[in-house]
């Protein structure tokens, strides 16, 4: 699968150094990200792309210019094995009241937005790329490059922005990536299996209609992935004779979500990230203190890992001679940036199309000026969301070679195309999220935004979340909660109220079951129960 013969003899020198190089350039790259860590442009995305781009000179130049990588691409190895934990570990750290409070906005950017810029991207390249005769384009070409662009690099942008400093844009932008990629996933895959050539009405309204359920069923099928793991936790618990146990069956049920949602043609990235928020919710009370500490760091390991092979191939394959010889050899160097320039004005364009107006739309639901999405915060959310990234790679792969080579001149363009607005859009926009954040909202402004809006993170120690300890007990009792006395103040602030409804029936019905924080049952020697007394109605980020 990864072109290295994993399977020969440990003769295989060349595999195993293949694989050794990877691993030092991995090290290295963690080792000038910490470096790094206080630089006001570098992030460790752009320093394992840049760290990929020279790499793969020094191999290039090694190999007399014939090869730049070690790996041969693989959707299997990118969506099986890499995405899943990134997306997992975010829906298992994140804040879900600061997540769940901007649901509907989020859904609006996601689902919406996407389909907006979805439908620009398209109609832009059929209007504008069609003019520069690369080669035979058809419609599903157009309409795949439409859900390609749209596909925003949420691994990048989680690594730019802060939850602890700007919790509500980390929300919103964070919310949509998720969402996002698992919108322009479904899309692709939409359009490869629909009928372009038969269109209709009730063809289309089968296609809203197909596309309606596997968000719905994705959604089902994580939520009802992280109960059953943590009832049988929570039933079972492993922890009374080993916290390998616990770790173990929480680390693979969760990826059993990701691999059900494939098979059952769903979107898997739907499914492991609301069974990630569902896990972080009960099934992480419901194992002792030190399954608590290990999963929350082998999750964020794993992920980290992951994000890193990511970027350092991502920066390798840029170099691959084949497909640059084959666009040299029938393209003019200034067609091939006339391509990348115009689908990236399209990305541009479409970005903006959505969020403004999509912002100024839920801002009309919203009463208090703390509530709205302000000018700059639309600004940042724009300029953060225009990063692409693997999953504009993988599915262009998908769509434009086979097996990770092409040797169709329209192909290989299209791949190296996407290939430039990636590295572009994560270096340039990437280098300078950092500074825009800084310069649109001050210092001054980031401190009352955490005093106001920080929650603890999720999971942390459950010792900082002790009644009366966290800051987030402080804002639910600074904060009055005014309870609906009619459906009009129902829809005027839905999200207080469905947060306070949601946790009347959590407490009375789904944490008995289910477990969650006040609910573990009494084990004579487990490290949690000896040390911290039984919290039966702690507040739940």
């Amino acid at each position: 699968m990864m072109g290295l013969g994993l399977g020969d003899p440990p003769a295989d020198y060349g595999s195993i150094m293949a694989v050794g190089l990877f691993v030092a350039l991995m090290c290295i790259c963690i080792i000038v990200g910490h470096l790094l860590e206080e630089n006001r442009w570098m992030n460790e995305s752009t320093t394992a792309l840049l760290l990929g781009l020279g790499a793969g000179t020094v191999i290039l130049f090694a190999s007399s210019g014939k090869n730049s990588r070690l790996m041969v691409f693989s959707e299997d190895l990118f969506f099986i094995y890499l995405l899943p934990p990134i997306i997992f570990n975010a829906g298992f750290q994140v804040k879900k009241k600061q997540f769940f409070r901007n649901f509907m906005t989020i859904t609006l950017f996601a689902v919406v937005g996407t389909l907006i810029s979805f439908s620009i991207i398209s109609l832009g390249a059929m209007g504008l790329i069609s003019r520069l005769n690369i080669g035979s384009l058809e419609l599903g070409d157009y309409l795949a490059l439409g859900a390609i662009f749209s596909a925003t690099d949420s691994v990048c942008t989680l690594q730019v922005l802060s939850q602890d400093e700007t919790p509500f844009l980390y929300s919103l932008v964070f919310g949509e990536g998720v969402v996002n990629d698992a919108t322009s996933v479904v899309l692709f895959n939409a359009i490869q299996n629909f009928d372009l050539g038969n269109f209709s009405s009730l063809k289309f309204l089968q296609f809203i209609g197909n596309f309606l359920y596997l968000f719905g069923a994705s959604t089902f099928l994580g939520v009802a992935s992280g109960l059953l793991s943590a009832y049988v936790i929570k039933k079972l618990y492993f922890g009374r004779h080993s916290t390998d146990r616990e770790v173990a069956i929480m680390m693979l049920m969760a990826y059993l979500s990701y691999m059900l949602a494939e098979l059952l043609d769903l979107s898997g990235i739907l499914t492991v990230f609301f069974c990630g928020i569902v896990m972080s919710h009960y099934t992480w009370h419901n194992v002792t203190e030190s399954s608590r500490v290990t999963t929350k760091h082998a999750f964020a390991t794993l992920s980290f890992i992951s994000e890193t092979f990511l970027f350092l191939y991502v920066g390798m394959d840029a170099l691959d001679i084949e497909k640059w010889k084959i666009v040299s050899e029938t393209y003019s160097p200034m067609k091939s940036i006339a391509l990348s320039s115009i689908i990236l004005a399209l990305v541009l364009v479409a970005r903006a199309a959505f969020v403004f107006p999509l912002s100024y739309l839920s801002n009309l639901t919203k009463e208090t000026p703390g509530e709205k999405i302000s000018i700059r915060q639309q600004v940042i959310i724009w300029w953060a969301g225009l990063m692409r990234g693997a999953v504009s790679i993988a599915l262009a792969y998908n769509k434009f070679a086979k097996s990770g080579h092409t040797q169709l001149p329209s192909n290989a363009i299209m791949i190296t195309s996407t290939i430039i607005i990636v590295l572009f859009s994560t270096i340039v926009f990437g280098l300078l999220t950092k500074p825009l954040i800084r310069l649109l909202i001050p210092a001054r402004h980031l401190t009352r935004e955490v005093s106001a809006l920080s929650e603890p993170s999720s999971p942390k120690s459950f010792l900082e979340q002790l009644p009366g300890n966290g800051p987030e007990t402080d804002l639910e009792n600074a904060v009055s909660i005014r309870r609906p006395t009619s459906l009009r103040m129902l829809l005027a602030s839905p999200t207080r109220s469905v947060h306070h409804y949601w946790r009347k029936f959590d407490n009375a019905f789904m944490r008995p079951v289910f477990g969650g924080r006040g609910f573990v049952p009494f084990v004579p020697g487990s490290p949690t129960e000896s040390s911290v007394p039984l919290l039966a109605h702690g507040s739940e980020n």
